[in-house]
């Protein structure tokens, strides 16, 4: 049974964010809110929480998941950049957006994709996630709560702790945060290239 943590969308309990942060240290799978929609989200190095997430939403090896950073300079130790993609990258962060990118050697083999090499990062502009990374101190390896067969992610914490109860330990419930995912950006090239168009605006990498 998932723990359920009721957590101000604004003001964020410390104590509730610490519960939490323990949780995932301790190997939890967490669905938790984002800027773009609710997430799944397991410790980087856990490699239960990435077979759950894959069992959870039916992935095979080639799908991207995402490490969700607190801010730039920890996204930097996951992900290569060169100049012209570091100042793109800087001037959209934090917001909804992922972008893919070689992975360095700090990211395990089994979250970068299995030809490209690369992963995708990410830093949320959602003052609750902001909240658990802070108390964290490292990203959470994370995915899109989008169950099989569904055209859109679930948007309330209650419906998540419903549904999922048997396969989450914990439910971070900080109201709605919308269905809509992020842009998903692909630089692993050195050009941007959109792959998915979400709630971040595109317009500076068409």
């Amino acid at each position: 049974m998932a723990k359920y943590f009721d957590v101000h969308p604004d003001n964020p309990q410390p104590r509730s964010i610490a519960q939490v942060a323990d949780s995932v240290r301790s190997g939890a799978l967490i669905a938790y809110p984002t800027d773009s929609c609710y997430a799944l989200g397991c410790r980087l190095g856990s490699r239960d929480g990435i077979d759950r997430i894959r069992s959870i939403r039916h992935l095979d090896n080639r799908h991207h998941f995402t490490l969700v950073c607190q801010d730039f300079a920890q996204l930097g130790q996951f992900v290569q950049i060169d100049n012209d993609v570091f100042r793109a990258i800087k001037a959209s962060t934090p917001g909804s957006y992922t972008f893919i990118l070689p992975a360095t050697r700090e990211v395990p083999r089994a979250l970068q994709h299995p030809k490209k090499k690369t992963v995708g990062v990410r830093i949320p502009d959602h003052v609750v996630t902001q909240a658990l990374l802070t108390e964290l101190g490292e990203p959470l390896l994370s995915s899109t709560l989008l169950l099989p067969d569904e055209e859109e992610p679930m948007t309330q914490g209650w419906e998540i702790k419903d549904r999922l109860d048997h396969v989450l330990d914990a439910v971070v419930d900080s109201g709605d945060c919308g269905t809509e995912p992020t842009t998903v950006v692909d630089f692993s090239g050195g050009e941007a290239e959109i792959v998915r168009r979400g709630a971040g605006d595109t317009t500076r990498f068409e």
